[in-house]
């Protein structure tokens, strides 16, 4: 096969790159290579059977047309603030105008208007003046929330659309590998299970997301793609009842804080806050079961709960240079003390140094969301830095939501996120290998849907 761009990776970047192309006018043929299924065969079976069926060959949570993005509660994060280090290669100011456009597109689909997190300055300034005195920074993000069910619909219609506009997408098709001679890449070595073929482009894209982070280290490892080690993010996802976090809910929806609690000083902060949401399980190719969250939109679907990431960022030197490995280790370690599932342990049991019962959970106000979890000993497995940012974030952070470091507060583990190693680009987003682009999550620049997207736009005005 050959094509004038191939796509690897149907998430936010590589979507809004072939979105992008094809309103600029471009004729260019465009192949989008995904690994998962397209959105309408994409489901969890948990939903019936009440427990992770570690689905094979892919999880259809995480692989599939919108990447993570469709089963996810759909937050696009509106400032360039949040969302990675992008703005530190094109510019703070580029950087937040494409956000304002993919912003309209996504309008244009069908998302929300509403955003949230605007407005009610004074009460804002009451919990950035809290924030202040715990020692942490409040970050100004408004949020357009999508719900869990209508980020599914949005990126349907937008699947929908590329087809409709001639882009050509090979679902339940891996990526082996990049097709090289010399410095250049001239494609992509593919299997859709029954055969293997090469699809040979003149650009080829690689935006494998989260996911696909493992791989796109070791290829550019194997390829000599320039690159260095980037950040990979070790921490728990705290659930607590909606009447403890009820401020912060109404008036900025997320709370983005980050502090350097002492006596370690790592970077700490709070990530995807889903008011009346749910704890979820993904499973990674490795078998590696990961916690996260999301949140339904119609009030019918809410839960009492809400939860929210907290990450400790951890940042390696020479002559280790094996940041995602580490922290896969770290997740097995929980997995293998939970069977293979996810550890739920309260805060008051960390604190009094005992594992927690499961018959303690029945009796809690904060009843699991992810009703699978297994009950134990999430200290176990979390390394000492880790858990002490952890538990003294958790400290800082009940000073801002009083409440929130209670007895009966639950952490789930381990809530992992995996940044490729940081390739190095230009602001065109060339890497020294000719003929080849890294965007999203999988290129180390960024973090979330809508830098994401914001990147891919960047990309497709290049290649139109």
């Amino acid at each position: 096969m050959n094509a004038d761009v191939v796509i690897v990776g149907a998430g936010p970047a590589g979507i809004f790159t072939a979105l992008e192309m094809l309103r600029r006018g471009s004729k260019k043929k465009i192949v989008m290579v995904e690994k998962g299924r397209e959105l309408t065969r994409r489901s969890c079976p948990k939903s019936k059977t009440g427990k992770c069926m570690n689905c094979k060959p892919v999880c259809h949570i995480t692989t599939g047309f919108s990447g993570a993005g469709a089963f996810s509660d759909g937050k696009l994060s509106l400032s360039y603030e949040v969302g990675g280090d992008l703005p530190e290669l094109i510019g703070a100011r580029l950087a937040q105008e494409t956000i304002d456009y993919a912003d309209s597109i996504y309008l244009e689909f069908g998302a929300d208007e509403h955003i949230e997190g605007v407005g009610n300055e004074e009460k804002v300034r009451r919990i950035r003046a809290r924030a202040i005195k715990a020692g942490l920074k409040l970050v100004d993000c408004p949020i357009r929330h999508m719900g869990t069910e209508k980020a599914h619909d949005v990126y349907l219609g937008i699947e929908n659309w590329l087809i409709e506009h001639g882009v050509e997408m090979l679902f339940d098709t891996e990526c082996r590998d990049l097709i090289m001679d010399g410095d250049t890449c001239l494609g992509v070595y593919l299997s859709d299970g029954r055969r293997d073929f090469e699809l040979r482009a003149e650009h080829t894209v690689v935006a494998t997301g989260r996911r696909g982070a493992d791989w796109l280290e070791k290829i550019c490892s194997e390829h000599h793609v320039q690159h260095q080690p980037s950040t990979v993010d070790i921490g728990v996802r705290v659930e607590v009842r909606n009447e403890i976090m009820e401020e912060i809910n109404d008036v900025l929806y997320e709370s983005k804080l980050i502090g350097y609690p002492k006596p370690f000083k790592n970077k700490v902060r709070t990530f995807c806050q889903n008011p009346g949401g749910v704890v979820s399980q993904e499973n990674y190719d490795n078998d590696l079961a990961v916690v996260n969250g999301h949140a339904y939109k119609g009030a019918e679907l809410k839960s009492p709960n809400t939860n929210v990431a907290i990450l400790c960022s951890h940042n390696f030197s020479v002559p280790f240079n094996q940041p995602i490995a580490y922290a896969q280790k770290v997740g097995e370690l929980t997995n293998m003390l939970a069977n293979g599932h996810i550890l739920v342990q309260r805060f008051g049991d960390i604190l009094d140094g005992k594992r927690t019962w499961e018959k303690e959970l029945e009796r809690s106000n904060v009843r699991p969301t992810l009703v699978d979890a297994v009950a134990g000993d999430i200290t176990a497995a979390m390394p000492y830095r880790a858990m002490i940012n952890i538990i003294n974030f958790i400290r800082a952070m009940d000073e801002v939501v009083p409440g929130f470091a209670s007895y009966e507060t639950l952490l789930y583990s381990p809530e992992l996120k995996f940044y490729s190693n940081k390739v190095t680009m230009d602001t065109k987003f060339n890497t020294n290998v000719k003929g080849l682009h890294a965007l999203g999550d999988s290129s180390g620049w960024t973090r979330g849907l809508m830098m994401a997207s914001a990147m891919g736009v960047l990309m497709g005005r290049e290649l139109a």
